[in-house]
């Protein structure tokens, strides 16, 4: 006859097969990014010159483009590729991590994820489209307009990949705060009331951050910190729909504790 196993033994088991379903998960994310990539490749000089259009026309007629590394020429637009193949496979490798976690969440938890995920890749596309089509025009045509007399501007195409990334994110996390304020509210983490209080710290806060992560002139400054105190305003204003759902264990059950 055999021994029925002990709570110990079944807790293992189950964390032997979330690690084996995180591990699936993870291979096919991973897949779909790679499948994705080997079909941009061919393209990868005609992705990363979309990439350096805005600073290309911002430069001097004549003015290129250098490449200090001997594998840059070849290493950067890959990368570049890498990135839009990212991007490109992410509603599938956000799929993935759903299929994962959702077992474990609340019912009400579940109506919430869905629509924040698509919610904050929605604002983070955003994000880098308008840094792209607004606010590297402007900046580039700053720094170009503030050459020195006999200096010729040539940006490296590893250290433009480095700056428009860092910028990307900077953007792109900014126009998740819309989502962060709501979700913070629907979760009954902060109220509404409190976060209107302290509208004056996130408008120094805001513009804190647009002094460190934009670049040095005011006007781009001014780009990121703008909309990022506007974004806040706007998670205010769509805060006031959501009904107040904290988390109370007793009232719901997990599905993964059934």
């Amino acid at each position: 006859m055999s021994e029925s196993p002990t709570g110990t033994e079944k807790a293992e088991e189950t964390f032997i097969s979330h690690l084996i379903e995180l591990r699936s998960r993870l291979m096919r994310s991973i897949i779909a990014v790679v499948v994705v990539l080997v079909c941009l490749v061919p393209w990868a000089k005609d992705i990363y010159a979309l990439l350096a259009a805005p600073l290309l026309k911002a430069l001097p007629q004549g003015s290129t483009m250098i490449a200090t590394d001997v594998t840059g020429t070849f290493l950067v637009p890959l990368k570049v590729t890498m990135m839009a193949a990212l991007l490109i496979a992410l509603p599938y490798v956000l799929y993935q991590m759903w299929a994962f976690i959702a077992p474990g969440l609340y019912h009400h938890e579940k109506r919430l994820a869905l629509p924040v995920i698509f919610s904050s890749v929605l604002f983070f596309v955003i994000g880098m489209a308008f840094a792209y089509f607004l606010v590297f025009p402007i900046a580039f045509g700053f720094f170009a307009g503030y050459a020195p007399a006999g200096v010729q501007m040539m940006t490296d195409i590893d250290k433009y990949l480095s700056f428009v990334l860092t910028m990307f994110i900077a953007f792109g996390v900014t126009f998740e705060v819309p989502v962060v304020v709501v979700v913070l509210v629907r979760l009954g983490v902060v109220d509404l009331k409190k976060l209107r209080s302290i509208r004056g710290y996130v408008i120094v806060g805001a513009f804190v951050v647009g002094a460190i992560f934009a670049p040095p002139d005011v006007l781009s400054q001014c780009m990121l910190a703008i909309p990022l105190w506007l974004l806040y305003e706007l998670g205010l204003v769509a805060a006031r729909f959501v009904v107040v759902s904290p988390r109370t264990p007793g009232v719901e059950e997990s599905e993964a504790a059934k």
